[in-house]
C-alpha cells in the first residue's frame, strides 16, 4: 500500500471513526434543564467537547489502521490491484 492509499484509508477510518465517538457524553440543553431562549434548539449540546473528540478520535483511528497496514505491508492479506482507465 502507498502513502496516498494509506493516507486516504486512515481518513476514512478516522471519519467514520469521528462520527461514532461525537454522540458520546454529550448533554443536550433540554436535558440539562438550560433554557435556549428564541430560536435556539433545545438539543443542542450544551459542552460538545469538540478537542477531546478529536483526540480520542485519532488514537482510535491508529489502533484500528495500525493492524490494517501491517498485514497489507507484509503481505498477510493480498488486495488485488485495481485496474486503472
Amino acid at each position: 500500500m502507498d502513502v496516498f492509499t494509506s493516507v486516504a484509508v486512515y481518513l476514512t477510518i478516522w471519519w467514520v471513526v469521528l462520527f461514532s465517538v461525537l454522540p458520546l457524553g454529550v448533554v443536550s440543553h433540554a436535558e440539562a434543564g438550560i433554557d435556549k431562549g428564541d430560536g435556539g434548539d433545545p438539543g443542542a449540546p450544551v459542552d460538545p467537547k469538540l478537542k477531546r473528540k478529536f483526540i480520542t478520535t485519532t488514537w482510535v483511528s491508529a489502533v484500528v489502521f495500525t493492524p490494517l497496514w501491517l498485514a497489507l505491508h507484509f503481505h498477510l492479506i493480498h488486495l488485488p490491484n485495481i485496474p486503472g482507465g
